[in-house]
């Protein structure tokens, strides 16, 4: 039996929750032959309608948001695009990341139909910061040690893979990353600290609530496999807060 979905938030207009890593958001024409979707799985548990405003990358776990009626769904799309939106994301690294920095390579699109050099060069901002990081005595790579880095990431712009991209292309690609990452490191993680995923996950999610207009500042627990990760390199102290309770607050516009 498919396990329910982790509800962070519920009110009357808009419900956010904990999407698994590795699971689409909803049918596209990259999905060919899925059968699982989050919104399908969503749509069944809560018994209505529910509305995407935006999206997560299949293999990135975290807090995804849903309208659950048309005229929330514009408001908070609208938000999203004029980048009203504020985004936390956690991710691991290969490397000692910057302590800080501000990430603005431009990014083309990857899955348009004219080939990617052939597609506009887009704005892409993502803000990163170091939070901790770790040396293990095993060489992975050429050197005798292997380090590795836990980054914050809060991207200004929506591109595609854009977090992946900008850490990859500055020298600090995301432990996971098939198409953007190392393959030493991604099975090194694999299979020696099982952890077979991409390790990024979307924490926090914050936005004035489209009927209320008060600030809903959303925040989402990391999965078993990136929370045992984080107790294995002493960073718990980074671990998300989870929510004391589901929020259901009747919200009048």
């Amino acid at each position: 039996m498919t396990p329910a979905l982790s509800l962070l938030h519920q009110d009357d207009h808009l419900v956010a929750v904990h999407k698994p890593a590795g699971l689409l958001v909803h049918r596209s024409a990259l999905a060919r032959g899925e059968r699982e979707f989050l919104l399908q799985r969503l749509r069944d548990q809560l018994g209505r309608r529910v509305y995407p405003v935006h999206r997560l990358d299949r293999p990135t776990s975290g807090v995804i948001v849903f309208a659950l009626d048309p005229e929330t769904a514009a408001v908070l799309q609208a938000a999203f695009a004029a980048r009203r939106v504020e985004k936390r994301y956690l991710a691991v690294v290969r490397g000692i990341g910057p302590h800080q920095e501000r990430l603005d390579y431009p990014l083309r699109e990857e899955e348009g139909r004219r080939p990617k050099a052939e597609m506009p060069a887009m704005e892409a901002v993502t803000e990163i910061r170091r939070l901790d990081s770790v040396e293990l005595p095993v060489q992975v790579d050429r050197y005798p040690q292997s380090r590795y880095s836990l980054m914050e990431a809060r991207p200004q712009t929506g591109r595609r893979h854009q977090i992946r991209r900008h850490l990859s292309r500055r020298g600090y690609p995301i432990i996971g990353d098939a198409k953007h990452g190392k393959g030493n490191h991604n099975r090194f993680f694999a299979e020696r600290l099982e952890c077979p995923r991409l390790l990024l996950a979307a924490v926090g999610l914050a936005f004035d609530h489209p009927a209320s207009g008060r600030r809903l500042d959303l925040c989402c627990p990391l999965d078993a496999c990136m929370t045992t990760l984080f107790e294995r390199f002493g960073w718990t102290g980074h671990l998300p807060a989870p929510p004391r309770h589901l929020h259901r607050p009747s919200v009048m516009p």
